[in-house]
């Protein structure tokens, strides 16, 4: 709370709040609806419970939970925020920890889709993806992003882990839910997740300074944007 709270009032302005919960990575739209229901007054100010309850939400929103007061009471890990001098930043450590946001029976499924489509060397090429992911009929700069978060090694191809985070994004997408900017930590697949001591190894948002890593990402989302209508 000292953070946001520089005047060491006790309470939360909106343009502080504002700045602060934008390291989220959550899109405007998602951080208005947490302001709209954390700010129970409407009047622009937060008091430490309603900025606790923002901070909450902000953890439904990075686990693909819905931003409603409904949620407040599920589990879930602590919010991330970009900022490195932020405490709420979740240590690497702590995230290998975290169990995995797939359940087993949703895995089971995925995994059954995964091999009918015929995967060589554990592995499926966007080609193979694609199609899964347009019958989706979701918007293609959806379908993008959910390729980007779910390509974590970025080989331009999914192993079965990677396919289930794909999965389990389109069905969050279906479900109006909004797909993170940035894969949250409890869905990053066990069998991805690097020990702290690698520095940098789980970037929480894409650095624009790795211009040869954004060109090599670029081509999956090319994928997406085909050229040709899909047939019904």
């Amino acid at each position: 709370l000292p953070q946001v709270d520089s005047a060491n009032a006790g309470r939360v302005l909106a343009s502080d709040a504002a700045v602060f919960l934008k390291k989220s990575g959550l899109t405007d739209l998602v951080l208005g609806k947490i302001w709209d229901l954390a700010d129970t007054d409407g009047k622009g100010i937060l008091n430490k419970q309603e900025f606790f309850v923002a901070l909450r939400l902000v953890a439904c929103a990075q686990n693909g939970l819905d931003v409603s007061l409904n949620s407040l009471n599920l589990p879930v890990p602590p919010p991330r925020f970009t900022d490195t001098s932020s405490p709420l930043l979740l240590s690497g450590a702590a995230s290998s920890d975290l169990p995995w946001a797939v359940k087993p029976e949703d895995k089971a499924k995925y995994d059954a889709i995964f091999d009918s489509l015929n995967p060589v060397n554990g592995l499926l090429s966007g080609d193979k993806v694609k199609p899964v992911l347009l019958n989706s009929k979701l918007p293609v700069d959806i379908l993008g992003r959910v390729w980007e978060l779910s390509d974590i090694d970025r080989d331009g191809m999914l192993d079965r882990d990677e396919f289930a985070v794909a999965m389990f994004l389109v069905y969050c997408a279906l479900e109006k839910e909004p797909v993170p900017m940035s894969l949250p930590a409890a869905l990053v697949p066990p069998s991805k997740r690097k020990p702290l001591s690698v520095p940098g190894a789980m970037p929480l948002i894409p650095s624009s300074t790795s211009t040869k890593e954004s060109h090599q990402s670029l081509p999956p989302v090319g994928i997406l944007a085909a050229k040709t209508p899909l047939t019904q």
